[in-house]
C-alpha cells in the first residue's frame, strides 16, 4: 500500500513540473522580428528556468517573455528557412536578440560560423 502512495505521489509531482506541450491560443499567430544566437556548447545539460536540462540536439529555445511550452516557428531572413521550436528558458539578454536556440535548431536554419542571423519568430499551434 504504501508504494502505491508513493508511486501516485512521484506521477504527481512529475505531472506538476513539466512543460506545456502547446502554445496558450491567445498568442498564436504573435510575430516578432530581431536576431537570433544560439547557446554555447558550454551550457549543455545545464537546467533551463523551465527546469528542464539544455539539449543541444533538441528544438528548443529562450526568450525573454513567451511562456514555457510556446511553440514557435523561427524564420532566417535571408534564406526563408524556418524551422519549429519550444520555448523552456528565458532569453536573450542582448540587445537586438529575440530567441537563443540550440545550436541544433540553429544550424537547420543557418550557419552556426555567423553566430547571429536575422529572423522572424511567429507563434504556432
Amino acid at each position: 500500500m504504501k508504494f502505491t502512495g508513493l508511486f501516485f505521489a512521484v506521477i504527481l509531482l512529475v505531472g506538476c513540473s513539466s512543460v506545456p506541450k502547446h502554445s496558450p491560443p491567445e498568442l498564436v499567430g504573435f510575430t516578432e522580428a530581431g536576431e537570433a544566437s544560439f547557446y554555447a556548447n558550454k551550457y549543455q545539460f545545464r537546467q533551463t528556468a523551465s527546469g528542464e536540462r539544455l539539449n543541444q540536439l533538441a528544438d528548443t529555445a529562450a526568450h525573454k517573455t513567451l511562456p514555457f511550452g510556446t511553440q514557435v516557428k523561427v524564420t532566417n531572413r535571408n534564406n526563408g528557412e524556418s524551422v519549429i521550436v519550444k520555448i523552456n528558458d528565458r532569453g536573450p539578454f542582448i540587445d537586438g536578440r529575440i530567441i537563443d536556440l540550440t545550436r541544433s535548431a540553429f544550424g537547420r536554419i543557418g550557419n552556426t560560423s555567423s553566430g547571429v542571423i536575422p529572423v522572424e519568430i511567429e507563434v504556432v499551434k
